[in-house]
């Protein structure tokens, strides 16, 4: 047996001009900003829950890839009703939780839930999916 010699490589480089390599390395840059704006970053003001019977907040919040709204504004002190409406097949939002209130919520698909909360003082309580991918936050003013 003899053994199996390469005498030239599998590939070769192919030198490109400066000017490519900048942009390359530039549009890779803002395409990693753009991903940690999409996921990290904070979407519009919010929305403050209109206040309805006996002073319970309401919003009703789509989930279609994302909540929308992500940001609600609320009262604290004052209980909270937040309607979710799933129209999202996605597994991923099949559920939303609340680790600042040890609550979870299942979301069936085409259908409206709704899930009560107190938050009892003023702060950023996060909300999100079982994945924790999809994000939103209840501000209490």
């Amino acid at each position: 047996m003899t053994p199996l010699v390469l005498s030239a490589p599998l590939w070769r480089t192919i030198p490109q001009p400066l000017a490519l390599q900048v942009l390359v390395v530039a549009v890779g840059l803002a395409l990693i900003a753009a991903e940690l704006w999409w996921f990290l970053g904070r979407h519009g003001g919010g929305v403050v829950a209109r206040e309805g019977e006996q002073g319970l907040q309401e919003v009703t919040i789509t989930v279609d890839g994302g909540y929308s709204p992500s940001r609600i504004r609320v009262k604290a002190g004052q209980p909270v009703r937040l309607r979710f409406h799933r129209t999202d097949p996605s597994g991923c939002v099949a559920q939303v939780i609340f680790p600042d209130f040890q609550r979870t919520l299942d979301l069936p698909l085409g259908a409206t839930t709704s899930i009560e909360l107190l938050p009892s003082r003023t702060g950023t309580y996060p909300f999100h999916c079982g994945m924790n991918m999809v994000r939103g936050s209840l501000e209490a003013e």
